[in-house]
């Protein structure tokens, strides 16, 4: 077993945002270990991806102990599982609820746990966070309490980890997509979908995978939320 190549572990990583970071870390030379409830088994010598629930922490240390046993090392853990469902407030179900908390924020919880001690002990790694625009730029007619309850604390505990870790050589960053075109949004419905971006169009996976590499490569970033969202952060339009 060699240890010399970084390993990535990237969470909802069977399609969309996910399954571009799993392509995008592998075209850079990384071993990357895939999570997610319905990924397809795949081992190679540069992937193996590990089925389950990543808000499950028995699943959250089966993925850092495959990463440990099967490439050596953890280098960047890539928090990008998550569910987004809009509705008028009073009108969340308590199932909802107990959903959304578990996959945005447990997801994040048990894995970033493990992955962070791994990180430790070697003295260095990277968590990267995903979260979404509508944390700090809720828009009228698309109601996300529950977004900005759960990746709001993403957004929070970006900079909150990035204090607690930057001496001890573990940096800490996210990006904020606005709305990506993925499978998850159907084509008709795009073409209204991008009228919410300033820029007048949706954005794309690859988009969102350059922006996370680019934080990959900047030694010096920690506590970054990087926007990317065709302009929605920057105000009124």
């Amino acid at each position: 077993m060699s240890t010399e190549r970084k390993v990535a572990i990237i969470t909802g990583a069977s399609q969309g945002i996910g399954a571009g970071l799993v392509q995008g870390f592998r075209e850079h030379g990384y071993r990357v270990v895939a999570n997610s409830r319905s990924i397809k088994p795949e081992e190679s010598a540069d992937l193996i991806t590990v089925a389950g629930d990543i808000a499950d922490p028995a699943v959250a240390k089966r993925v850092v102990d495959t990463a440990v046993a099967r490439f050596g090392r953890v280098d960047t853990l890539v928090n990008n599982a998550g569910i987004f469902i809009s509705k008028p407030f009073i009108e969340y179900t308590a199932a909802d609820f107990a959903n959304v908390l578990s996959i945005n924020l447990a997801g994040f919880f048990h894995v970033s746990q493990y992955a962070a001690a791994r990180m430790l002990s070697q003295r260095s790694g990277h968590i990267v966070n995903i979260t979404t625009s509508l944390v700090d730029q809720p828009m009228a007619g698309v109601p996300a309490a529950m977004a900005s309850l759960t990746k709001g604390g993403l957004d929070a505990v970006t900079r909150s980890l990035a204090i607690e870790y930057a001496d001890k050589g573990i940096r800490v960053n996210a990006v904020s997509p606005g709305i990506i075109k993925t499978p998850m949004h159907p084509e008709e419905t795009r073409a209204a979908l991008a009228k919410l971006h300033p820029m007048q169009r949706l954005g794309e996976v690859r988009e969102i995978v350059e922006a996370v590499l680019y934080l990959e490569s900047a030694g010096f970033v920690t506590g970054e939320v990087l926007r990317v969202d065709g302009g929605q952060h920057a105000g009124r339009w």
